[in-house]
């Protein structure tokens, strides 16, 4: 296989224009509509065929924020600045930045929806 396991990730939200904004202010971004039915769907950036995965916010039936299990890391020039951006966003720390060695840094923080979601930088 040449290329990422994952190509595609979900993150549930109870309240969509607040995660959107959330989302939007940590990253630096501008997040998308996904037109379906029955759901609401927000989605990240997208460069079909580009390194890493693509993935969109989600509020639907079943789906619900958590803390425990899945998390998707999110890379970032430098984990603090996201960090940062999450907290006047109203986001928590839940991990604060640390080394991973040659591999750089990550931080664990909790969005405005209750998901626990990793941050991810050389630097």
């Amino acid at each position: 296989m040449n290329k990422n396991a994952v190509n595609w990730f979900e993150i549930p939200v109870t309240e969509m224009p607040r995660a959107k904004k959330f989302y939007e202010k940590v990253f630096n971004l501008e997040l998308s509509e996904l037109p379906m039915p029955d759901i609401e769907m927000a989605a990240f950036p997208m460069n079909e065929g580009g390194e890493h995965s693509a993935g969109a916010l989600i509020k639907c039936k079943g789906y619900e924020p958590s803390t425990v299990g899945t998390m998707v890391y999110f890379t970032c020039d430098d984990v603090q600045i996201n960090i940062d951006r999450a907290l006047k966003a109203g986001g928590e720390v839940i991990e604060p930045k640390k080394s991973i060695g040659d591999h750089g840094f990550v931080a664990h923080i909790k969005d405005t929806e209750g998901n626990k979601i990793g941050l991810h930088s050389i630097k």
